[in-house]
């Protein structure tokens, strides 16, 4: 079969090479001028012994309200229906959404809040669940962003820049760190959708491309239903045999054709090539929970029996840890309560609450909790006014950049602390600020890695995660 192909590329013509000599050299001196591609190969990372192996980074798209979850503020109660202060809002700026409300009204939580564990942490009763793992929890409550809606804050959460076309985090690991199983990719993303009604976000395949990077960098989804990845399996008639020849010739293609114009592009396909091959024997085994106990299934909740959901999701983000894939990212839609809050946070508790506490206890369970980090947040956070007539009840929250919160647990983070503070209406930071840019910067120093020196140079500039920001806040490590 390969010589058949030799013998096709061999006919080309003198007349057919002077015809597409002009564009294909043109096309070369273009992608050298534009792309400039100096790194075709993995760095030597990492830079210094990691305390962090993987990461299951809990993407809560929507931006879930801090005021109704974490961040308790009994001020809100004593000037409810008051409106915002000025010399609280500093004339910054407010959405379109409420940018023209007649009234911006203070809005305690409705739900009951009360402190945990020996940390003493304030939790909502709509996350029962994560109150009872309190004491392993690093809760950053004084996170801040530049964005304030959602495209662009959730983009800057996944790869350190609000404009598309920037590698995601998980491409970044994927580069410079790499998997440590070889028949499962290195970065791998799940995505669900609650069973909230309203406001669902939209997630785009780009908040987890590879950008600049290499495509083999690029995160590989699962989908909820079905084949977890398409074309996995081979066509009707297909043998494994033949399947391995045909990977073979195409292999022996492509490293002629990435001999000839060295375009590293040409390598990523043939090692996706490879990798889907290995998939084929790992992935049946990794979906498949019928060697899962029941006990531990139960944890998770009755929803980790049906795929696609959040729960399901991260049952199988445990089983991907134990197989050593080194990022695994779960989006889970539903948090953008503009209206209802009261009726809609609550279902968005109910599908994620009971399976985010089970999958921190049962990496510990495991003792993976000790080299694997787990990091539950959104792109931004909640106003503490109204969107909308309190009046009616049905009114939301509007977004908030200003100040948020996230939690860690495991590896390399010190359990049961919290970090920074807000003010008494939850509107601004007073100590202690963590932007996006530091929280990267602190999570590749967990893995080994110095933000400032993991770079990748593109268009005759060296790029990274963090741009030129990001600082590693020491306060939080263990």
């Amino acid at each position: 079969m390969l010589d058949d192909f030799r013998q096709i590329a061999d006919r080309q013509t003198r007349r057919s090479f002077l015809g597409t000599a002009g564009v294909s050299l043109g096309a070369l001196a273009m992608h050298a001028l534009t792309t400039a591609h100096a790194q075709a190969e993995e760095p030597a990372l990492p830079h210094f012994p990691p305390k962090v192996k993987r990461v299951i980074y809990l993407c809560q798209s929507g931006a879930p309200s801090q005021h109704d979850l974490f961040d308790y503020k009994p001020a809100l109660e004593r000037l409810a229906g008051e409106q915002l202060p000025e010399s609280i809002r500093m004339g910054q700026r407010l959405t379109t959404m409420t940018a023209e409300q007649d009234s911006l009204p203070l809005t305690p939580s409705k739900f009951a809040f009360s402190r945990h564990g020996k940390s003493q942490m304030w939790f909502s009763e709509l996350v029962p669940h994560q109150a009872k793992i309190a004491d392993h929890l690093c809760r950053i409550r004084s996170m801040h962003t530049d964005a304030i809606n959602h495209d662009p804050g959730l983009t800057l959460l996944a790869s350190g820049h609000s404009l598309p076309g920037r590698p995601s985090l998980g491409s970044w690991l994927s580069y410079g760190l790499g998997s440590e199983n070889e028949e499962l990719p290195a970065f791998v993303v799940l995505v669900s959708q609650g069973s909230a009604t309203l406001n669902n976000q939209p997630i785009f395949d780009r908040l987890w491309s590879s950008g600049f990077l290499p495509s083999r960098y690029q995160g590989v989804r699962f989908r909820s239903s079905g084949e977890p990845v398409l074309y996995l399996n081979n066509p009707a008639g297909i043998s494994k045999d033949d399947r391995r020849r045909v990977l073979r010739t195409l292999a022996a293609l492509n490293e002629r054709q990435a001999a000839e114009v060295g375009d590293p592009e040409i390598e990523s396909r043939v090692a996706q090539y490879e990798m889907a091959y290995r998939m084929q024997m790992s992935i049946p085994t990794l979906t498949d929970f019928s060697d899962e106990p029941e006990s531990v299934i139960a944890t998770y909740g009755e929803d980790a029996r049906q795929p696609g959901t959040y729960a399901a999701n991260c049952l199988l983000a445990r089983r991907m840890a134990e197989r050593g894939v080194r990022f695994v990212q779960l989006f889970h839609r539903g948090w953008d309560q503009h209206r209802s809050i009261n009726a809609e946070l609550p279902r968005q508790c109910r599908d994620t609450d009971q399976a985010s506490a089970a999958l921190v206890n049962d990496l510990a369970r495991l003792g993976l909790l000790e080299d694997t980090l787990v990091i539950w947040g959104g792109e931004f956070g909640r106003t503490a006014y109204a969107q909308g007539s309190i009046d009616t009840n049905d009114y939301g929250r509007d977004h908030h950049s200003r100040c948020f919160t996230m939690w860690l647990a495991g590896a390399g983070v010190k359990p049961g602390f919290e970090f920074g503070s807000t003010d008494e209406l939850g509107y601004n930071i007073t100590k202690d600020p963590v932007h996006v840019h530091d929280l990267n910067a602190t999570l590749l120093h967990l893995l080994g890695i110095d933000h400032k020196r993991f770079t990748y140079r593109f268009q005759g500039r060296d790029f990274r995660l963090t741009d030129v920001h990001g600082r590693v806040i020491e306060q939080v490590l263990a």
